[in-house]
C-alpha cells in the first residue's frame, strides 16, 4: 500500500488530505453552468418584457382592437335580439289582423333531434323518444294545416277584401329600404321625431305604383311639406299615401288597379334626398307599411327589410 500524503495547513493550523483537482474542476463548471442558465433565463424575462416579437405584436393590436369593437358588437348583438322577438310579435299581429288567427309557434315545430347526444339509449327507449318527437311534428304541422285552411277560407269568402300589399315601386331592390314607422333623426331640424311612413331610397324618375286596387282620393301639388302627394282609398277601410312625387299621373277620382303608374320618384317639397315616402292606414289608425310587404318578397328578403326599418335611425324628411 502506498504511502497516504497529508498537507499542514497554515492558516488554521491543521493537518489533512489534500483536495482533488478534478473535484474542484467538476464543482467549478457546475457552477458555471448553473450560472449561465439563470443568466439566459433573466436575460430571456427582460427581452419578453421589453421586447415584442412581431407575432405578439400582431395579438397584442388584435387584442386592442377587439376592446374597441366589443361594444358596438355587444349592442348590434342586443339589437338582433330585439329585431328577432320584434319579428314574432309583427309575425304574430300580421296573422291577427289580416287572417284573424294566431302564427303557428315555429320554433318549436322545427326542433327535428329526433335523439339526445347520447349513446347509452336502450332501443325501447329510442322507440318511446321517436314517437314523441313524432307525436310533436304531427301536432305542429296540424297546427299549422289548420292555420292555412282558417286563411284560404277566409280569403275565399265574399267581401274579404286584402290589404295593400304590392310594393310601390317597379324596380325594387333591398338597399332601397329606409326608415320605417318610429321616432327618427329629422335630416334638417337633427331632432327627432314621429315619422308616420316607410321610406324608399329611389332614384329620380322610377314609376311609382298604386299598391292595390282603389280610388285616388287626393292630389296635392306642392313646394312645401310632403311635395307632391297622391292618397289613394281602398276596400276594407285601408288607404295610401305616396309623397315627395316629381309629378304625378293620375287625377282625383280616378279608379286604378293595382301597379298602375300614379307618378315618378322625385324630392318635392321638404326632402333631403330623392325617395318614395309610403305610407299606410287603416280605419285612420297609422299602420308600418313594412308589415304589408310580406307577400311582396321573399322570407329571407322580408326580414332584411324589417331589420333595415328599424336600424335606420334618420329619415328622408
Amino acid at each position: 500500500m502506498g504511502k497516504k500524503k497529508y498537507v499542514f495547513d497554515s492558516e488554521d493550523f491543521s493537518v489533512g488530505r489534500p483536495e482533488r483537482k478534478g473535484r474542484k474542476v467538476a464543482l467549478l463548471v457546475l457552477k458555471f453552468f448553473l450560472a449561465s442558465i439563470s443568466l439566459t433565463v433573466v436575460y430571456y424575462v427582460i427581452f419578453a418584457l421589453l421586447f415584442s416579437t412581431d407575432k405578439e405584436r400582431a395579438l397584442q393590436n388584435e387584442n386592442r382592437m377587439l376592446e374597441r369593437m366589443y361594444p358596438e358588437m355587444n349592442r348590434k348583438a342586443e339589437l338582433l335580439d330585439e329585431v328577432v322577438e320584434g319579428l314574432k310579435v309583427r309575425d304574430m299581429k300580421i296573422y291577427e289582423d289580416i287572417f284573424e288567427t294566431e302564427a303557428p309557434e315555429l320554433d318549436k315545430i322545427l326542433d327535428v333531434n329526433l335523439m339526445p347526444l347520447t349513446d347509452s339509449l336502450t332501443e325501447e327507449n329510442l322507440v318511446k323518444l321517436t314517437e314523441a318527437k313524432a307525436s310533436r311534428l304531427m301536432t305542429g304541422a296540424g297546427k299549422v294545416e289548420d292555420n292555412m285552411r282558417h286563411v284560404l277560407r277566409l280569403l275565399s269568402e265574399d267581401g274579404y277584401t286584402a290589404p295593400p300589399m304590392h310594393l310601390p315601386l317597379s324596380n325594387f331592390s333591398l338597399p332601397m329600404t329606409g326608415a320605417s314607422v318610429g321616432r327618427k333623426m329629422n335630416p334638417f331640424y337633427k331632432v327627432t321625431g314621429e315619422h308616420d311612413g316607410l321610406d324608399f331610397m329611389a332614384p329620380l324618375g322610377d314609376e311609382v305604383l298604386a299598391a292595390a286596387d282603389g280610388t285616388v282620393s287626393q292630389v296635392t301639388r306642392s313646394r312645401r311639406g310632403e311635395g307632391n302627394v297622391v292618397v289613394m282609398e281602398h276596400s276594407g277601410g285601408y288607404s295610401t299615401k305616396y309623397a315627395h312625387l316629381q309629378d304625378i299621373t293620375v287625377r282625383k277620382g280616378q279608379q286604378v288597379t293595382r301597379g298602375t303608374v300614379i307618378g315618378h320618384v322625385g324630392m318635392s317639397g321638404l326632402s333631403f334626398a330623392p325617395h318614395l315616402h309610403y305610407e299606410v292606414w287603416k280605419d285612420t289608425v297609422l299602420c308600418d307599411p313594412v308589415n304589408f310587404l310580406f307577400g311582396s318578397v321573399d322570407p329571407g328578403e322580408y326580414a332584411h327589410m324589417f331589420i333595415v326599418s328599424v336600424a335606420t335611425g334618420q329619415s328622408l324628411d
